[in-house]
């Protein structure tokens, strides 16, 4: 992945930025620009509105991998779910925080965001959000899940010799 394209994608990796459809109330992740749950597609053009989602959901499906791709040999055993969220859109992430033999289908997540990889050389690291087990989803605890807003502008790299606040 390019560096430009996965900054595009910083609302969704960082807010779970998605759109909602007010025709028909549909919550889209990624977002799109029309939504394909309209009977009649046209009406939804213009009327898709973003949308943050909470984070919170279940474990629909998983798979424990053993036997990792290329970068994430130090990981294995590790979870991949399918995890349907709250307001209905289905995401896949690694399940963390939790012994694979731990994780069943119905098992309470919430998003939790964390590092996903170090990039070559140059030492890029990206960003995103896994799924930690969530006792419950009134109640947060403290510092646990994505946060309530994180700016969808990026912050700018303070000049040359300035103290940061």
């Amino acid at each position: 992945m390019t560096i430009a394209r996965f900054w595009r994608e910083t609302p969704q990796r960082y807010n779970l930025g998605g759109a909602k459809c007010t025709v028909c109330q549909t919550v889209y992740f990624p977002p799109r620009s029309v939504c394909p749950s309209c009977a009649q597609h046209r009406q939804s053009i213009g009327k898709l509105e973003p949308f943050h989602l909470s984070g919170e959901g279940e474990v629909v499906t998983f798979s424990v991998v053993h036997d990792a791709a290329e970068g994430f040999e130090m990981q294995v055993p590790y979870v991949l779910a399918i995890v349907r969220t709250r307001e209905g859109p289905q995401l896949t992430g690694q399940v963390v925080d939790v012994d694979p033999k731990e994780v069943k289908i119905g098992l309470k997540v919430r998003a939790t965001f964390r590092k996903l990889r170090e990039e070559g050389k140059a030492g890029v690291i990206h960003y995103g959000y896994k799924f930690a087990p969530a006792e419950d989803w009134d109640g947060r605890p403290p510092g646990r899940g994505m946060p309530a807003h994180v700016p969808s502008e990026l912050p700018t790299r303070p000049a040359e010799g300035s103290a940061r606040a």
